[in-house]
């Protein structure tokens, strides 16, 4: 259910309406549409169709999120990109094609990685997801932010001629992490050395598509999300697949885990008039245990706090992500040969040494939401304050729809 008052659509359309074949289908409302606000994360072959066929829709509120940049092979996949384009952030070309196609439309670029540097904030704001990525551990992630932020997403993914789309609705549906196999969770794993740092060596496959399996799925996309924005049903718990060979499209259901660890949702989330880089911890486990008393700041990422050698003691300070710190670097520059081991954490609560800094310091995102914790009890606490840094014009569009 959309608990949400919009605009009344227009009255009857005019020759110069460049909706004005939309409006003729009996349910649509195009104010719905101008109104939304999307969450694009990625903007490679998928992003790129996922991101022309909003701005033809009339989507007003785009947030594009990507790392990287544009480069040659792209050409051929990706219908935003031109060859003076190389090297420029996807983000940044995707937005100003966007922007060509649909002049009204508000559009932001993100330029970092969807796992690390964005907020769960970003996902707060937008009305619904849509993912056009190529890994899975980007996949859980927004999979975990949206069932915590009550949000439903749009998962795509493609490979050679053929893909499949699928809704995800946080609520009592089966979610992405429901649908994960033991194949699914040792190729996530393998991502990671034994330390638990990123391989690089893993991170340099490349998924071999084309441009039209990728226009076929990010039209069904974008076609389950306007149904979504329209109130209408979709198909959340099924996988839609289609296969290029043979030219075959199949439904295929999907199973809740009642045991599964991306259910949690926060009742309750208190946005608070501070930054990542504004309040120090100390303060905000005080906010926290006004809130929530006796509560533990929890985050929504692990942060690699040191590596330490065990041969001659050396203790490295890092506090970033810890997904962002390739395994090459656990080795100790004194002592050839030699691992250090990794030290984590994920909860505050009076640690020495931590409640000086900021969130900043520790490698949390801006934009993005703690957890105040103590049992059963969870309060969400946003850092309402980051949101012209992450969301640029985007944020003076706050509220969101919301999902029942």
């Amino acid at each position: 259910m959309i608990e949400r008052t919009l605009h009344i659509s227009p009255g009857p359309s005019s020759p110069e309406d460049r909706f004005e074949r939309f409006r003729l289908i009996e349910w649509w409302d195009q104010a719905k549409l101008s109104n939304a606000k999307v969450l694009v994360a990625g903007a490679g072959a998928l992003g790129n169709e996922i991101v022309k066929n909003l701005a033809l829709l009339g989507i007003g509120n785009i947030l594009i999120a990507d790392m990287d940049r544009v480069e040659n092979s792209n050409l051929s996949r990706s219908v935003l990109y031109r060859e003076s384009d190389n090297g420029r952030f996807k983000a940044d070309v995707a937005a100003e094609a966007a922007k060509a196609i649909y002049p009204e439309i508000c559009v932001h670029a993100f330029n970092g990685n969807v796992v690390h540097d964005l907020g769960m904030g970003a996902f707060r704001w937008a009305d619904v997801i849509i993912a056009g990525l190529d890994n899975r551990e980007a996949r859980l992630t927004i999979n975990r932010h949206c069932h915590k932020i009550n949000r439903p997403w749009i998962d795509g993914a493609i490979e050679a001629i053929s893909g499949t789309a699928r809704v995800f609705l946080p609520g009592d549906e089966p979610c992405y992490e429901c649908t994960m196999s033991q194949t699914d969770w040792k190729l996530l794993q393998a991502r990671r050395s034994c330390n638990l740092l990123s391989r690089s060596d893993m991170e340099q496959g490349k998924t071999p598509t084309t441009p039209t399996i990728a226009s076929i799925v990010a039209a069904v996309q974008c076609q389950e999300a306007v149904k979504l924005l329209h109130g209408l049903p979709t198909i959340a718990g099924h996988g839609w697949v289609f296969q290029g060979l043979s030219a075959d499209s199949y439904l295929v259901d999907y199973q809740r885990k009642d045991d599964c660890l991306s259910h949690e949702t926060l009742g309750r989330i208190h946005s608070l008039d501070a930054g990542v880089d504004d309040m120090p911890i100390g303060d905000l486990l005080g906010e926290a245990r006004r809130l929530v008393p006796g509560a533990r700041l929890e985050l929504c990422r692990d942060v690699l706090q040191s590596l330490d050698c065990p041969r001659c003691g050396q203790s490295e300070e890092l506090f970033v992500s810890l997904g962002k710190v390739r395994a090459e670097k656990a080795f100790c520059p004194n002592c050839p040969g030699v691992r250090r081991a990794v030290k984590t954490f994920f909860q505050i609560a009076d640690e020495p040494g931590l409640l000086d800094k900021t969130l900043g310091q520790i490698g949390v995102p801006p934009l993005d939401v703690i957890i105040a914790r103590n049992g059963a009890q969870a309060v969400g606490l946003e850092l309402a304050a980051d949101r012209q840094r992450v969301l640029g014009p985007l944020c003076l569009e706050t509220e969101a729809l919301s999902w029942e």
